[in-house]
């Protein structure tokens, strides 16, 4: 029997990406290859428990919504996260997965929505992106780019246009809590005109930082 180590399964609203709202149940996977300046959920890297992934759906069918966010940490550091995916999407469920974008992506089943980042300077992990991800990215996927400070927002902006991102999936621009004013961001994409969705984070504005929401 496959398992996976769970740091934590919630119901709550989506707080990013285009499913912004959407009532979702979030399988938060324990464990990250990665340690970003700006991590808000440094209590996945080592807490959780070991689950089936047939215990994991059952938990996940009994939330009144069929959107399922699975999430980290980085969920594909777990080898059978992919399985995990599948299953879900088996079972009718409408899937995305949210990864660092470090890791391999190209074997996801294709019923699910991937949300990669994008590691800027200011994240301290710019040098893990794994840049061949960018080539199996399609429609049904997101690009999501936190961000520092202006810097951060040259670099993305550079990075947009080099690789054309915009024509191959929605960009998601996101300011890093506590360190980039919403309002500037906002004030930089509207002046230089950038074909990118900005996000605040939902959760985040309705829970503050408390966990399981």
């Amino acid at each position: 029997m496959h398992t996976l180590k769970i740091n934590e399964i919630f119901f709550s609203l989506q707080g990013e990406t285009s499913r912004t709202g959407l009532p979702t149940v979030f399988v938060r996977l324990t464990g990250c290859p990665l340690r970003c300046s700006y991590c808000d959920t440094e209590y996945a890297f080592h807490e959780g428990k070991a689950l089936t992934i047939a215990k994991i759906v059952e938990q996940v069918k009994s939330y009144n919504t069929r959107y399922v966010t699975v999430t980290g940490g980085e969920p594909l550091a777990q080898k059978h996260c992919n399985l995990l995916l599948e299953s879900l999407c088996d079972a009718g469920c409408s899937v995305s997965v949210e990864t660092g974008g470090a890791l391999d992506i190209s074997r996801i089943d294709s019923r699910v929505s991937r949300i990669v980042d994008i590691k800027t300077p200011g994240s301290q992990e710019e040098e893990k992106n794994l840049w061949s991800n960018v080539d199996w990215l399609n429609q049904r996927d997101e690009i999501k780019f936190v961000l520092m400070d202006h810097a951060d927002y040259d670099w993305a902006k550079a990075i947009l246009e080099e690789k054309r991102l915009a024509a191959i999936c929605p960009v998601l621009f996101s300011p890093v809590q506590g360190k980039l004013d919403p309002r500037e961001l906002a004030q930089w994409i509207l002046e230089d005109g950038l074909e990118v969705r900005m996000q605040i984070q939902l959760h985040k504005l309705l829970w503050g930082n408390e966990t399981g929401r």
